[in-house]
């Protein structure tokens, strides 16, 4: 069974950072892909950054890169999101998805199709 945990929010002051992490289990063959994404109260989910095992990349949501990087532990297998210069509409559940056979982009840009979810991790950031 694939199981997808994500951990590492918390209270955060405004330009402060934070590092989540996805711990992955369950997944049988090396070729799928992990995302991270999130949802503020009142507004749609939105994809933050995935990568893939399927084409060796990684993808991020406009508006992303450069503050939020994804990396991954292979080892440990962990999928990290830093997160940098936080500011107050940083404020969501980031959850952590992931599927087989699908790319960093496509599992990005069609995360509903994505089988596996955890529970997500709030992350507040306050001034």
């Amino acid at each position: 069974e694939v199981q997808l945990q994500a951990s590492g929010g918390g209270l955060v002051q405004v330009g402060g950072s934070l590092r989540l992490s996805c711990n992955i289990s369950g997944f049988t063959f090396d070729d799928y892909a992990i995302g991270w994404f999130r949802q503020a109260p009142g507004k749609e989910r939105e994809a933050v950054s995935c990568l893939s095992t399927t084409d060796a990349r990684t993808y991020y949501g406009d508006s992303f890169k450069g503050r939020f990087t994804i990396s991954s532990d292979s080892a440990k297998k962990v999928v990290y999101l830093q997160m940098n210069n936080l500011q107050p509409e940083d404020t969501a559940v980031y959850y952590c998805a992931g599927d087989y056979f699908v790319n960093a982009e496509y599992a990005c840009r069609e995360d509903k199709t994505l089988d596996y979810w955890g529970k997500g991790t709030l992350v507040t950031v306050s001034s």
